[in-house]
Protein backbone atom coordinates (compact mmCIF):
# COMPACT_ATOMS: atom_id res chain seq x y z
CA UNK A 1 0.00 0.00 0.00
CA UNK A 2 1.76 3.25 -1.24
CA UNK A 3 1.38 5.97 1.62
CA UNK A 4 -0.98 7.06 3.92
CA UNK A 5 -3.64 8.31 0.90
CA UNK A 6 -3.94 5.08 -0.63
CA UNK A 7 -2.46 5.82 -4.04
CA UNK A 8 -2.06 2.48 -4.98
CA UNK A 9 -3.92 0.38 -7.37
CA UNK A 10 -6.14 -2.51 -6.30
CA UNK A 11 -9.98 -2.86 -4.97
CA UNK A 12 -10.42 -3.80 -1.94
CA UNK A 13 -11.51 -7.35 -1.03
CA UNK A 14 -15.15 -6.02 0.03
CA UNK A 15 -15.33 -4.85 -3.37
CA UNK A 16 -15.07 -1.33 -3.32
CA UNK A 17 -12.58 0.88 -5.37
CA UNK A 18 -9.24 2.56 -3.49
CA UNK A 19 -8.56 3.91 -6.70
CA UNK A 20 -7.25 3.29 -10.32
CA UNK A 21 -3.72 3.44 -12.03
CA UNK A 22 -3.65 1.43 -14.83
CA UNK A 23 0.54 0.96 -15.64
CA UNK A 24 1.92 4.31 -16.74
CA UNK A 25 -1.25 5.73 -17.24
CA UNK A 26 -1.39 7.93 -13.96
CA UNK A 27 -4.89 9.18 -14.61
CA UNK A 28 -7.90 8.20 -12.00
CA UNK A 29 -11.28 8.24 -11.94
CA UNK A 30 -11.83 11.15 -9.60
CA UNK A 31 -15.42 12.32 -7.96
CA UNK A 32 -15.32 16.34 -7.52
CA UNK A 33 -17.62 18.08 -4.97
CA UNK A 34 -16.71 21.77 -5.78
CA UNK A 35 -19.51 23.58 -3.93
CA UNK A 36 -19.92 23.02 -0.18
CA UNK A 37 -20.30 25.50 2.54
CA UNK A 38 -18.45 25.36 5.98
CA UNK A 39 -19.94 26.11 9.21
CA UNK A 40 -19.00 30.25 9.03
CA UNK A 41 -22.07 30.20 6.43
CA UNK A 42 -25.86 30.77 7.45
CA UNK A 43 -28.12 27.44 7.79
CA UNK A 44 -24.98 25.17 8.13
CA UNK A 45 -24.00 22.53 10.11
CA UNK A 46 -21.82 22.81 13.28
CA UNK A 47 -19.95 19.87 11.73
CA UNK A 48 -19.18 21.73 8.89
CA UNK A 49 -15.13 21.61 9.49
CA UNK A 50 -12.44 20.20 7.35
CA UNK A 51 -12.28 17.04 9.44
CA UNK A 52 -15.93 16.35 9.29
CA UNK A 53 -15.49 17.33 5.64
CA UNK A 54 -12.67 14.29 5.25
CA UNK A 55 -14.41 12.16 7.23
CA UNK A 56 -17.79 12.56 5.46
CA UNK A 57 -15.77 12.25 1.87
CA UNK A 58 -14.48 9.10 2.56
CA UNK A 59 -17.33 7.59 3.71
CA UNK A 60 -19.55 8.53 0.76
CA UNK A 61 -16.16 8.04 -1.47
CA UNK A 62 -15.38 11.55 -2.81
CA UNK A 63 -11.85 12.47 -4.06
CA UNK A 64 -12.13 16.38 -4.65
CA UNK A 65 -13.63 18.54 -2.43
CA UNK A 66 -13.69 21.82 -2.41
CA UNK A 67 -13.31 23.90 0.85
CA UNK A 68 -15.83 26.27 0.09
CA UNK A 69 -16.01 30.00 2.02
CA UNK A 70 -12.57 30.60 1.34
CA UNK A 71 -13.67 34.43 2.03
CA UNK A 72 -14.56 33.96 5.23
CA UNK A 73 -11.41 35.64 7.55
CA UNK A 74 -11.81 32.84 9.97
CA UNK A 75 -12.09 30.08 7.61
CA UNK A 76 -9.66 30.70 5.96
CA UNK A 77 -7.40 30.74 8.72
CA UNK A 78 -8.16 27.72 9.73
CA UNK A 79 -7.15 26.56 5.86
CA UNK A 80 -4.06 27.83 6.36
CA UNK A 81 -3.84 25.77 9.70
CA UNK A 82 -4.79 22.81 9.13
CA UNK A 83 -4.33 22.08 5.44
CA UNK A 84 -0.83 21.61 3.53
CA UNK A 85 0.29 21.01 -0.02
CA UNK A 86 -0.41 17.60 -1.88
CA UNK A 87 -0.24 17.45 -5.68
CA UNK A 88 0.38 20.43 -7.66
CA UNK A 89 -2.81 23.23 -6.68
CA UNK A 90 -3.98 20.77 -4.37
CA UNK A 91 -4.22 20.85 -0.67
CA UNK A 92 -4.48 18.06 2.11
CA UNK A 93 -5.54 17.44 5.82
CA UNK A 94 -2.38 17.54 8.12
CA UNK A 95 -1.18 14.20 8.79
CA UNK A 96 -1.66 14.33 12.36
CA UNK A 97 -5.48 15.36 11.77
CA UNK A 98 -6.08 12.64 9.05
CA UNK A 99 -4.62 10.14 10.98
CA UNK A 100 -6.54 10.16 14.23
CA UNK A 101 -9.84 10.12 11.68
CA UNK A 102 -8.56 7.40 9.33
CA UNK A 103 -8.00 5.00 12.57
CA UNK A 104 -11.91 5.28 12.91
CA UNK A 105 -12.70 4.81 9.62
CA UNK A 106 -13.86 1.12 8.60
CA UNK A 107 -10.90 -1.08 6.51
CA UNK A 108 -13.14 -0.73 3.16
CA UNK A 109 -13.15 3.53 2.90
CA UNK A 110 -9.99 4.53 5.63
CA UNK A 111 -7.10 4.65 2.46
CA UNK A 112 -9.38 6.53 0.21
CA UNK A 113 -7.26 9.91 -1.12
CA UNK A 114 -9.32 12.76 -0.14
CA UNK A 115 -7.92 16.29 -1.37
CA UNK A 116 -9.39 19.75 -1.22
CA UNK A 117 -8.99 22.55 -3.59
CA UNK A 118 -10.15 26.23 -2.62
CA UNK A 119 -13.12 27.09 -3.46
CA UNK A 120 -16.40 29.86 -2.49
CA UNK A 121 -19.37 31.11 -3.25
CA UNK A 122 -20.30 34.50 -3.90
CA UNK A 123 -23.96 36.22 -4.21
CA UNK A 124 -23.62 39.59 -6.18
CA UNK A 125 -26.62 41.95 -6.12
CA UNK A 126 -26.57 44.97 -8.23
CA UNK A 127 -28.28 46.76 -10.80
CA UNK A 128 -28.30 46.13 -14.69
CA UNK A 129 -29.77 46.86 -17.76
CA UNK A 130 -32.94 48.08 -15.86
CA UNK A 131 -33.38 45.55 -13.16
CA UNK A 132 -32.14 44.33 -9.80
CA UNK A 133 -29.95 41.23 -10.31
CA UNK A 134 -29.14 38.64 -7.83
CA UNK A 135 -26.62 35.84 -8.85
CA UNK A 136 -24.87 33.47 -6.88
CA UNK A 137 -21.08 32.19 -8.32
CA UNK A 138 -18.83 29.67 -7.18
CA UNK A 139 -14.92 30.50 -7.54
CA UNK A 140 -12.20 27.87 -7.88
CA UNK A 141 -8.70 28.55 -7.43
CA UNK A 142 -5.14 26.93 -7.41
CA UNK A 143 -3.81 27.67 -4.09
CA UNK A 144 -4.25 29.67 -0.93
CA UNK A 145 -2.00 32.27 -2.13
CA UNK A 146 -4.35 32.87 -4.83
CA UNK A 147 -7.15 32.95 -2.21
CA UNK A 148 -5.49 35.40 -0.41
CA UNK A 149 -5.23 37.71 -3.20
CA UNK A 150 -8.58 37.59 -4.31
CA UNK A 151 -9.89 38.62 -0.34
CA UNK A 152 -7.99 41.55 -0.03
CA UNK A 153 -9.31 42.68 -3.02
CA UNK A 154 -12.86 41.81 -2.07
CA UNK A 155 -13.02 43.21 1.38
CA UNK A 156 -12.53 46.20 -0.17
CA UNK A 157 -15.85 45.78 -2.18
CA UNK A 158 -17.66 44.25 0.84
CA UNK A 159 -17.86 42.62 4.35
CA UNK A 160 -16.37 39.47 4.00
CA UNK A 161 -16.97 38.44 8.25
CA UNK A 162 -20.68 38.44 7.97
CA UNK A 163 -21.76 35.30 6.46
CA UNK A 164 -19.60 32.33 4.91
CA UNK A 165 -21.02 33.05 1.47
CA UNK A 166 -20.67 37.25 1.54
CA UNK A 167 -22.73 39.32 -0.33
CA UNK A 168 -21.25 41.85 -2.66
CA UNK A 169 -22.56 44.57 -4.35
CA UNK A 170 -20.31 44.17 -7.50
CA UNK A 171 -21.40 43.48 -11.23
CA UNK A 172 -20.95 39.30 -11.87
CA UNK A 173 -18.45 40.76 -14.71
CA UNK A 174 -16.02 42.59 -12.55
CA UNK A 175 -15.77 39.43 -9.96
CA UNK A 176 -15.60 37.46 -13.14
CA UNK A 177 -12.37 39.86 -13.97
CA UNK A 178 -10.99 39.88 -10.37
CA UNK A 179 -10.77 36.09 -9.97
CA UNK A 180 -8.97 36.07 -13.89
CA UNK A 181 -6.45 38.83 -12.78
CA UNK A 182 -5.42 37.06 -9.36
CA UNK A 183 -5.23 33.65 -11.65
CA UNK A 184 -5.86 32.83 -15.27
CA UNK A 185 -6.27 28.97 -14.00
CA UNK A 186 -9.65 29.74 -11.56
CA UNK A 187 -12.54 28.50 -12.50
CA UNK A 188 -15.57 30.66 -12.49
CA UNK A 189 -18.67 28.85 -12.30
CA UNK A 190 -22.48 30.28 -12.23
CA UNK A 191 -23.91 28.41 -9.79
CA UNK A 192 -27.38 26.31 -9.66
CA UNK A 193 -28.18 28.72 -12.86
CA UNK A 194 -31.63 28.34 -12.86
CA UNK A 195 -33.04 28.92 -9.25
CA UNK A 196 -35.24 31.37 -9.30
CA UNK A 197 -33.52 33.31 -7.32
CA UNK A 198 -29.99 33.85 -7.15
CA UNK A 199 -28.90 32.40 -10.81
CA UNK A 200 -27.56 33.84 -13.74
CA UNK A 201 -31.08 32.10 -15.81
CA UNK A 202 -33.00 32.64 -12.51
CA UNK A 203 -36.80 33.57 -13.31
CA UNK A 204 -36.28 36.48 -10.45
CA UNK A 205 -33.60 38.24 -10.64
CA UNK A 206 -31.54 36.85 -13.77
CA UNK A 207 -30.37 37.21 -17.13
CA UNK A 208 -31.84 35.53 -21.20
CA UNK A 209 -28.09 34.82 -21.48
CA UNK A 210 -24.59 34.62 -20.31
CA UNK A 211 -23.04 37.43 -23.05
CA UNK A 212 -25.98 39.72 -21.41
CA UNK A 213 -24.27 38.71 -17.41
CA UNK A 214 -21.14 38.77 -18.51
CA UNK A 215 -20.38 40.71 -21.83
CA UNK A 216 -17.25 40.71 -23.18
CA UNK A 217 -15.59 37.91 -20.85
CA UNK A 218 -18.40 35.48 -21.30
CA UNK A 219 -16.28 33.03 -23.18
CA UNK A 220 -13.91 33.14 -19.87
CA UNK A 221 -17.13 31.41 -17.75
CA UNK A 222 -16.22 27.58 -19.01
CA UNK A 223 -18.51 25.98 -16.99
CA UNK A 224 -21.96 26.30 -15.87
CA UNK A 225 -23.23 24.59 -12.47
CA UNK A 226 -27.13 22.40 -12.99
CA UNK A 227 -28.58 22.86 -9.32
CA UNK A 228 -30.48 20.37 -7.63
CA UNK A 229 -33.40 20.87 -9.72
CA UNK A 230 -32.04 20.24 -13.27
CA UNK A 231 -29.83 18.09 -14.93
CA UNK A 232 -27.51 17.88 -18.30
CA UNK A 233 -30.18 16.99 -20.23
CA UNK A 234 -32.12 20.12 -19.56
CA UNK A 235 -29.08 22.26 -19.89
CA UNK A 236 -28.35 20.45 -23.69
CA UNK A 237 -31.78 22.01 -24.53
CA UNK A 238 -29.65 25.57 -24.21
CA UNK A 239 -27.81 26.85 -27.52
CA UNK A 240 -26.16 29.67 -25.09
CA UNK A 241 -24.83 27.06 -23.04
CA UNK A 242 -22.91 24.61 -26.33
CA UNK A 243 -19.33 24.29 -25.74
CA UNK A 244 -19.24 25.21 -21.91
CA UNK A 245 -19.36 22.22 -19.49
CA UNK A 246 -22.11 21.07 -17.58
CA UNK A 247 -20.84 20.09 -14.02
CA UNK A 248 -22.65 19.13 -10.86
CA UNK A 249 -21.99 19.73 -7.07
CA UNK A 250 -23.96 18.86 -4.12
CA UNK A 251 -24.24 22.48 -2.28
CA UNK A 252 -23.82 21.17 1.25
CA UNK A 253 -24.76 22.64 3.82
CA UNK A 254 -23.40 19.65 6.01
CA UNK A 255 -20.93 16.68 5.77
CA UNK A 256 -23.44 14.31 5.32
CA UNK A 257 -24.63 15.99 2.66
CA UNK A 258 -21.77 16.04 0.10
CA UNK A 259 -21.78 14.06 -2.91
CA UNK A 260 -26.18 14.60 -3.51
CA UNK A 261 -24.44 15.60 -6.65
CA UNK A 262 -21.12 15.45 -8.34
CA UNK A 263 -19.02 15.50 -11.61
CA UNK A 264 -16.47 12.60 -12.63
CA UNK A 265 -13.23 13.12 -13.83
CA UNK A 266 -10.96 11.24 -15.33
CA UNK A 267 -7.69 13.04 -14.84
CA UNK A 268 -4.40 12.99 -13.13
CA UNK A 269 -3.86 13.96 -9.67
CA UNK A 270 -3.18 17.64 -10.00
CA UNK A 271 -5.70 21.09 -10.74
CA UNK A 272 -3.85 21.83 -13.79
CA UNK A 273 -5.34 18.24 -15.07
CA UNK A 274 -8.76 17.89 -13.34
CA UNK A 275 -9.77 21.58 -13.87
CA UNK A 276 -8.26 21.38 -17.45
CA UNK A 277 -10.77 18.80 -17.93
CA UNK A 278 -13.62 21.09 -16.75
CA UNK A 279 -12.19 24.29 -18.55
CA UNK A 280 -11.40 22.23 -22.27
CA UNK A 281 -15.02 20.06 -21.77
CA UNK A 282 -12.88 17.11 -22.89
CA UNK A 283 -13.03 13.59 -23.10
CA UNK A 284 -11.51 13.93 -19.44
CA UNK A 285 -14.74 15.07 -17.77
CA UNK A 286 -16.81 11.76 -17.71
CA UNK A 287 -19.97 13.40 -16.82
CA UNK A 288 -21.80 14.04 -13.57
CA UNK A 289 -23.95 12.10 -10.96
CA UNK A 290 -27.15 13.58 -10.31
CA UNK A 291 -30.05 14.24 -8.12
CA UNK A 292 -33.05 13.11 -9.88
CA UNK A 293 -33.71 17.27 -10.81
CA UNK A 294 -37.63 16.56 -9.78
CA UNK A 295 -36.44 16.09 -6.03
CA UNK A 296 -34.92 19.57 -6.13
CA UNK A 297 -37.26 22.02 -4.73
CA UNK A 298 -37.47 24.74 -7.51
CA UNK A 299 -38.36 22.08 -10.50
CA UNK A 300 -42.08 22.63 -11.18
CA UNK A 301 -44.07 25.87 -10.61
CA UNK A 302 -45.88 26.68 -7.43
CA UNK A 303 -47.70 28.51 -4.42
CA UNK A 304 -46.25 26.83 -1.07
CA UNK A 305 -48.60 28.55 0.95
CA UNK A 306 -51.53 26.99 -0.66
CA UNK A 307 -50.20 23.72 -1.68
CA UNK A 308 -50.22 24.43 -5.11
CA UNK A 309 -47.84 22.29 -7.71
CA UNK A 310 -48.33 23.34 -11.44
CA UNK A 311 -46.50 21.56 -14.23
CA UNK A 312 -45.08 24.37 -17.18
CA UNK A 313 -48.20 23.59 -19.51
CA UNK A 314 -50.43 23.92 -16.55
CA UNK A 315 -48.92 27.47 -15.29
CA UNK A 316 -49.39 28.77 -18.76
CA UNK A 317 -52.78 27.27 -18.94
CA UNK A 318 -53.48 29.82 -15.81
CA UNK A 319 -51.62 32.51 -17.33
CA UNK A 320 -48.87 32.13 -14.07
CA UNK A 321 -52.05 32.50 -11.21
CA UNK A 322 -52.59 30.29 -8.52
CA UNK A 323 -55.82 28.53 -8.21
CA UNK A 324 -56.32 29.00 -4.65
CA UNK A 325 -55.23 32.56 -4.37
CA UNK A 326 -55.40 33.85 -7.36
CA UNK A 327 -51.59 35.73 -6.96
CA UNK A 328 -48.64 34.73 -9.07
CA UNK A 329 -46.79 31.09 -8.80
CA UNK A 330 -43.25 31.15 -8.27
CA UNK A 331 -41.91 29.53 -11.79
CA UNK A 332 -39.46 26.88 -11.71
CA UNK A 333 -36.47 25.45 -13.71
CA UNK A 334 -38.54 23.64 -16.15
CA UNK A 335 -40.55 26.26 -17.22
CA UNK A 336 -37.55 28.36 -16.86
CA UNK A 337 -35.73 26.09 -19.19
CA UNK A 338 -38.42 26.03 -21.52
CA UNK A 339 -38.33 29.75 -21.98
CA UNK A 340 -34.62 29.50 -23.17
CA UNK A 341 -34.10 26.55 -25.14
CA UNK A 342 -34.00 25.98 -29.03
CA UNK A 343 -34.44 22.08 -28.78
CA UNK A 344 -36.32 20.07 -27.90
CA UNK A 345 -37.03 17.81 -24.74
CA UNK A 346 -34.68 14.81 -25.38
CA UNK A 347 -32.11 16.69 -27.46
CA UNK A 348 -28.88 14.96 -26.65
CA UNK A 349 -25.22 16.70 -28.15
CA UNK A 350 -22.56 15.18 -29.91
CA UNK A 351 -20.38 14.19 -27.29
CA UNK A 352 -22.72 14.55 -24.88
CA UNK A 353 -21.13 13.05 -20.80
CA UNK A 354 -22.48 10.55 -18.54
CA UNK A 355 -25.06 11.57 -16.62
CA UNK A 356 -25.86 9.04 -13.30
CA UNK A 357 -28.70 9.86 -11.09
CA UNK A 358 -29.01 8.78 -7.34
CA UNK A 359 -31.08 8.69 -4.10
CA UNK A 360 -28.69 8.37 -1.05
CA UNK A 361 -28.20 5.78 0.52
CA UNK A 362 -29.84 6.80 3.69
CA UNK A 363 -32.94 8.10 2.09
CA UNK A 364 -33.01 4.19 0.33
CA UNK A 365 -33.04 2.96 3.56
CA UNK A 366 -35.67 4.73 5.23
CA UNK A 367 -38.03 3.83 2.42
CA UNK A 368 -37.05 0.02 3.05
CA UNK A 369 -37.84 0.71 6.68
CA UNK A 370 -40.83 2.75 5.69
CA UNK A 371 -39.93 5.71 7.83
CA UNK A 372 -39.35 9.09 7.09
CA UNK A 373 -36.35 10.36 8.10
CA UNK A 374 -32.84 9.13 7.51
CA UNK A 375 -31.13 10.07 10.53
CA UNK A 376 -33.20 7.72 12.75
CA UNK A 377 -30.98 5.19 14.60
CA UNK A 378 -32.03 2.38 13.14
CA UNK A 379 -31.24 3.48 9.52
CA UNK A 380 -28.27 5.27 10.65
CA UNK A 381 -26.96 1.80 12.10
CA UNK A 382 -28.07 0.20 9.14
CA UNK A 383 -26.36 2.74 7.03
CA UNK A 384 -22.97 2.02 8.79
CA UNK A 385 -23.30 -1.73 8.70
CA UNK A 386 -23.24 -1.47 4.83
CA UNK A 387 -20.66 1.26 4.67
CA UNK A 388 -18.15 -1.51 6.67
CA UNK A 389 -19.32 -4.42 4.75
CA UNK A 390 -19.55 -2.95 1.07
CA UNK A 391 -17.60 0.11 0.36
CA UNK A 392 -18.54 3.70 0.08
CA UNK A 393 -21.84 4.85 -0.68
CA UNK A 394 -20.99 5.56 -4.23
CA UNK A 395 -19.47 2.16 -4.69
CA UNK A 396 -22.69 0.64 -3.20
CA UNK A 397 -24.99 3.12 -5.24
CA UNK A 398 -22.91 2.84 -8.75
CA UNK A 399 -20.46 0.44 -8.85
CA UNK A 400 -20.97 -2.99 -7.06
CA UNK A 401 -22.45 -5.73 -8.59
CA UNK A 402 -26.25 -6.35 -6.98
CA UNK A 403 -25.60 -10.09 -6.24
CA UNK A 404 -22.71 -8.65 -3.99
CA UNK A 405 -25.27 -6.43 -2.10
CA UNK A 406 -27.73 -8.87 -2.45
CA UNK A 407 -25.36 -11.08 0.03
CA UNK A 408 -25.88 -8.29 2.28
CA UNK A 409 -28.85 -7.20 1.59
CA UNK A 410 -31.70 -8.79 -0.44
CA UNK A 411 -33.93 -5.90 0.11
CA UNK A 412 -31.49 -3.39 -0.77
CA UNK A 413 -30.11 -5.20 -3.85
CA UNK A 414 -34.16 -4.62 -5.07
CA UNK A 415 -34.02 -1.13 -4.46
CA UNK A 416 -30.56 -0.32 -6.03
CA UNK A 417 -31.63 -2.43 -9.20
CA UNK A 418 -34.36 -0.30 -9.77
CA UNK A 419 -32.35 2.76 -9.25
CA UNK A 420 -29.72 1.75 -11.83
CA UNK A 421 -33.05 1.29 -14.14
CA UNK A 422 -34.09 4.21 -12.99
CA UNK A 423 -37.32 2.83 -11.94
CA UNK A 424 -38.48 5.18 -9.62
CA UNK A 425 -41.64 7.12 -8.91
CA UNK A 426 -41.17 11.12 -9.08
CA UNK A 427 -43.31 13.92 -7.34
CA UNK A 428 -41.99 16.97 -8.06
CA UNK A 429 -40.85 19.96 -5.60
CA UNK A 430 -41.62 23.56 -6.19
CA UNK A 431 -41.58 27.04 -4.61
CA UNK A 432 -38.91 26.03 -2.30
CA UNK A 433 -40.43 22.35 -1.14
CA UNK A 434 -38.16 19.27 -2.07
CA UNK A 435 -39.73 16.71 -3.72
CA UNK A 436 -39.86 13.00 -3.33
CA UNK A 437 -38.46 10.37 -5.14
CA UNK A 438 -39.28 6.43 -3.91
CA UNK A 439 -38.53 3.37 -5.77
CA UNK A 440 -41.56 1.91 -4.58
CA UNK A 441 -45.05 3.58 -5.39
CA UNK A 442 -46.23 3.05 -2.01
CA UNK A 443 -45.96 1.12 1.51
CA UNK A 444 -48.66 -1.67 -0.50
CA UNK A 445 -45.92 -2.02 -3.01
CA UNK A 446 -43.20 -2.31 -0.85
CA UNK A 447 -44.80 -5.11 1.22
CA UNK A 448 -46.26 -7.04 -1.86
CA UNK A 449 -42.46 -7.01 -3.12
CA UNK A 450 -40.57 -7.79 0.07
CA UNK A 451 -43.62 -10.92 0.26
CA UNK A 452 -42.50 -12.14 -3.10
CA UNK A 453 -39.22 -12.03 -2.60
CA UNK A 454 -39.52 -14.25 0.69
CA UNK A 455 -41.26 -16.68 -1.12
CA UNK A 456 -38.55 -17.07 -3.25
CA UNK A 457 -36.39 -17.67 -0.47
CA UNK A 458 -34.29 -14.65 -1.03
Amino acid sequence: MAGRDGLALGILENGGVKCRIMGDDKTMELIVDLHIHSRYSRATSRDSTLEGLYRWGKIKGITIIGTGDFTHPEWFAELRDKLEPAEPGLLRLKEELAGEIDRELPESVRYRPIRFVPTTEISTIYSKNGAVRKLHQLIVLPGLVAVSELNSRLERIGNLKADGRPILGLDSKELLRHALEVSPEALFVPAHIWTPWFAVFGSKSGFDSLEEAYEELAPEVRAVETGLSSDPPMNWRVANLDGRAVISNSDAHSPQKLGREATVVQAEMSYVDIFGAIKTNDERLVGTIEFFPEEGKYHYDGHRVCGVRLAPHETKARQGLCPKCAKPVVVGVDYRVDELASRPVGHEPAGAKSVEYIIPLGEILAELRGVKGADGRAVVKEYDRLIHGLGSEFDILRGLPLERIQEVSPYLAEAIGRLRRREVYLEPGYDGVYGVIRVFRDAAERADTFAQMSLLDL
